[in-house]
């Protein structure tokens, strides 16, 4: 029987241009289907004969090409027949090869097919194990969507199985070449259930890198020796190189491996990780999902990652890699951790680089969840250099989940450091220090009172980080916690108001400097406090109409300032800030006592503003750049030797 010039039924250069531009990230997969392939031939074999060898060969063939052996259950002329002409058509056979069954990987005629996006030319060449006295088949298939079906003698000594072969496209060599074939294999195929194993020229690369280099003998057996293969006995004398075996698979999971203790399997999976991930691992959670057939470890990285920074895991379904970018598999607080999984009743996507979402998923990701607290849980309870580090590094992380689990909130407020004007502290530690806990809901806040809180004894805590003041919320209602936000009367009651004669004293200087202040929309006002080293610093009230930029400034900031403005007496209606200046300062009353018409008086006021400015984090605008400049210009120009020397009221001579 011979079928030549046959049609698809099917667009197959439509299939192949959406296949490479638009379902899969890249070329490289056509390997992986034709892995998945063998994998499912071999499975369909060994459920009819347990004891059938379980061998996938690759090694060059041809001009450029590749070619692909199993020892799998092999093809009758109707099965190739029915599952390569007819595209994604589900039959009897798609059941036993692969569609719908749990043991299987994928579909063998789309499997097939997608290494069109590499070849112009497959070649396969099948001997079922169903019924041995049907004849071999041979199936071609081009690119340009027609193939060829022939069947060809067989003979009683011919291997049950397949073998692929596939010619490259033009400009898609590369792929095709052994060095690449190899780092794909070993990236999707490294722990399959089966012998996977490469043909490379000796000294390429580590040949025993994945398991002893072998030869295989003709009944299957593999001799774990180095030696030439049968018909490349001159290959040496020759300028080809010897050719070795090298053996891909290492058929079990690293983390279901027996090591003869619990230090050795540490330091294997951390080998595993260092190879597959790239870092050496903080430590190590078990993962296990029995409902879906999971199996996996959580890799802890060692250093701090930012919220959102991935979430990407490595994730095997029956033991063929999925990708290592796979995410949705952990909550978004568990960034921290990185998994390598093996699944059997996970759902791939389309494009078989994702998990499908659905309820399976949705359950796994439950119970991964749930390990992953547990194990944050049992860490922080035992106080041990693990815990101190895990907090130090990856506090973030653990603030995030202290947002969704009361019983971590507990745990992590008695260990999570916070930036308090005196030092970093744990709430537990300021509670039991003051009885209460007394914070600021804004970094800017923290910045502009955190000095005057120090000098007057006031233990402030710095909740103006990502997650902090929500968590100051949510702790607050807890009852052995007692929190509050910073008040008006806080800072009230350390500004004092000066003695009405000093008042009157400096009732010009205050007035001008008004003036030179209304464009910024910004009101002097002069009181004493400590630290007297504080010359100035800046309360906002964003409720008062302000500039564009100012309003932008202030945007976050509390209706606390507007409260503060009120006590200090002063009309919320005036300006949108306040620009405080500290009367025990001796700059301040050097500056207070000079001219209020001088340039020296404007020099000193845009200075200090300016500094107020940076103190409490605010970025200089081009508006504040321009004052610093002008008030440096003033100074300097007084400084300088061939200058008239300053008039007797400190204003700059003519």
């Amino acid at each position: 029987m011979e079928e030549t010039g046959s049609a698809f039924q099917v667009d197959l250069r439509g299939i192949v241009d959406l296949l490479a531009r638009h379902l899969y990230s890249g070329p490289n997969v056509y390997l992986r289907e034709l892995l998945q392939n063998g994998v499912d031939a071999i499975t369909a074999r060994r459920a009819i004969d347990p004891s059938a060898p379980d061998q996938i060969r690759i090694r060059a063939w041809g001009d450029g090409g590749l070619e692909v052996s199993d020892s799998g259950i092999g093809l009758t002329s109707a099965e190739a027949r029915e599952l390569l002409a007819t595209v994604g058509r589900s039959s009897k056979r798609d059941l036993d090869l692969g569609v719908g069954r749990e043991e299987f990987l994928g579909q063998f005629g789309i499997g097939l097919l997608r290494a069109f996006m590499v070849a112009d030319t497959i070649e396969l060449v099948s001997r079922s194990a169903r019924d041995l006295a049907a004849p071999a088949v041979k199936w071609t298939g081009y690119d340009d969507g027609h193939y060829d079906l022939t069947e060809l003698t067989r003979g009683p000594d011919d291997p049950v199985g397949s073998v692929v072969r596939i010619l490259p496209r033009r400009g898609l060599e590369h792929w095709l070449t052994i060095d690449t074939v190899v780092s794909l294999a070993t990236e999707f195929g490294s722990l399959l259930p089966v012998d996977l194993q490469i043909e490379v020229p000796l000294g390429s690369g580590d040949t025993a890198s994945s398991g002893a280099a072998t030869t295989v003998s003709d009944t299957g057996h593999q001799a774990p020796v180095v030696e030439t293969l049968p018909g490349l006995e001159s290959v040496q004398a020759s300028d080809q190189p010897t050719l070795v075996w090298r053996r891909i698979s290492e058929m079990e999971l690293p983390w279901l491996k027996t090591y003869p203790h619990e230090l050795a399997r540490r330091e294997g999976l951390a080998r595993f990780c260092e190879k597959t991930m790239g870092f050496t691992p903080m430590a190590v959670i078990d993962l296990s999902v029995p409902v879906t057939g999971l199996t996996g470890v959580a890799f802890v990285i060692p250093d701090a990652v930012p919220p959102g920074s991935g979430g990407f895991h490595r994730v095997y379904l029956k033991q063929m890699l999925l990708g290592n970018r796979v995410a949705g598999l952990v909550p978004e607080w568990a960034f921290f951790v990185r998994c390598a999984i093996n699944a059997t009743g996970l759902a791939p996507t389309a494009s078989r680089e994702q998990l499908y979402a659905d309820d399976a998923l949705l359950a796994t990701q439950e119970a991964l969840a749930s390990q992953v607290r547990d194990w944050v849980v049992a860490t922080l309870e035992t106080e041990s250099p693990l815990a101190k580090e895990f907090v130090h590094t990856h506090h973030l992380a653990l603030r995030s989940l202290a947002l969704t689990d009361d019983a971590v909130l507990d745990l992590a407020a008695e260990v999570l450091p916070f930036e308090t004007t005196e030092g970093i502290h744990t709430l537990r530690e300021v509670m039991d220090e003051k009885g209460e806990v007394i914070y600021t809901e804004s970094l800017e806040e923290y910045r502009r009172v955190g000095a005057v809180a120090r000098a007057q004894g006031i233990l402030l805590v710095n909740a103006g980080y990502v997650y902090d003041s929500d968590l100051m919320v949510k702790l607050s209602s807890r009852p052995q916690w007692t929190l509050r936000p910073l008040s008006p009367a806080d800072i009230a009651q350390v500004l004092s108001e000066v003695e009405l004669d000093r008042e009157l004293e400096i009732y010009s200087q205050v007035e001008q400097a008004s003036r030179i202040l209304e464009p910024m929309d910004i009101q002097p006002v002069v009181r004493r406090f400590e630290p007297e080293g504080l010359p100035a610093m800046i309360l906002d009230d964003p409720e008062v109409g302000q500039d564009t930029n100012s309003a932008e400034d202030a945007a976050g900031d509390s209706d606390i300032w507007n409260e503060v403005l009120e006590e200090l007496g002063h009309s919320s209606q005036e300006r949108g800030r306040q620009l405080i200046f500290n009367d025990t300062n001796p700059t301040v009353r050097r500056w207070l006592a000079l001219d209020p018409d001088g340039a020296f008086f404007r020099a000193g006021l845009q200075s200090m503003y300016v500094s107020a400015m940076l103190l409490s984090g605010e970025p200089l605008r081009a508006r504040e750049a321009e004052m610093m400049n002008d008030s440096l210009d003033t100074f300097l120009k007084w400084g300088l030797p061939d200058k008239e020397r300053r008039d007797a009221d400190g204003s700059l001579g003519s």
